[in-house]
């Protein structure tokens, strides 16, 4: 298992490879950050609202709770949270 902080402890995650998919669970505090991928990710709103601009997106569109979305690899995106986000991230290399 791994920690992972950024944008100094904002976004906080726990990683883990079960020998198939890497996946994370983490949490985002209010803000805007951007991410940069290695390989492709599916994230998955778990609790709260998640705005997020994905490439090739001019405006943020809201994800609830409940929903998801794709990030190619090797891209970046934008998210925003205006309350406390609980996600789930899986990798696909």
């Amino acid at each position: 298992m791994k920690h992972n902080v950024y944008f100094g402890g904002k976004v906080q995650s726990l990683g883990v490879d079960d020998g198939g998919t890497r996946k994370t669970v983490g949490v985002i505090s209010p803000g805007r950050y951007e991410f940069g991928t290695g390989a492709a990710e599916r994230m998955h709103v778990v609790a709260g609202t998640l705005y997020a601009k994905l490439p090739g997106e001019s405006d943020f569109r809201p994800y609830l709770q409940g929903t998801k979305f794709d990030v190619p690899a090797n891209s970046s995106f934008e998210v925003e949270a205006r309350a406390d986000v609980a996600y789930l991230c899986e990798y696909f290399d």
